[in-house]
């Protein structure tokens, strides 16, 4: 069977120490804002569009870029890691549908949740945790590490 694959766009985004996490409906996971890079759109593109449209927030993302001089090209925001997440998965262990994920952490001027898509979670949905609240309340590990590796990020780009 043939795997099909999407790139996505994931952001952890960083406000005064915490980052915003939502229960997401269908996987019941706690997630940050993401989503499918549209075929027009660059990475760091729609990572920002994610964002604006899960929580109405502008978010700058923190990424470095290379230092490359190329005639015909220029460097893009690197994400901060690129992961590979199995979707489909079948009873005989085959992989029917993965994301290639880009993710970025980025800051954001405030913790007022507004969001701007449709079909988006509600504000009261949306919750920011510090560190310390995201290792005692049960997230997945890839969440906790992240979300405070994000925080960490954007707190040493900021001083």
């Amino acid at each position: 069977m043939e795997t099909t694959r999407h790139f996505t766009a994931t952001v952890y985004v960083v406000n005064d120490g915490a980052t915003a996490l939502h229960e997401h409906g269908r996987l019941g996971i706690h997630l940050p804002p993401g989503g499918h890079i549209d075929r027009d759109e660059l990475p760091h593109e729609a990572a920002t569009r994610e964002v604006r449209e899960e929580t109405g927030l502008e978010a700058e993302l923190v990424a470095d870029r290379a230092d490359v001089d190329a005639p015909n090209g220029r460097p893009l925001p690197e994400p901060a890691h690129q992961m590979l997440h199995d979707i489909d998965v079948y009873p005989d262990g085959s992989v029917g549908h993965q994301h290639i994920d880009h993710l970025y952490y980025a800051r954001v001027p405030t913790r007022r949740i507004d969001p701007a898509g449709d079909d988006e979670a509600s504000p009261d949905e949306w919750s920011w945790y510090t560190p310390a609240e995201l290792r005692a309340d049960g997230f997945d590990a890839d969440v906790v590490a992240l979300g405070c590796e994000a925080i960490d990020a954007v707190g040493d780009a900021e001083g």
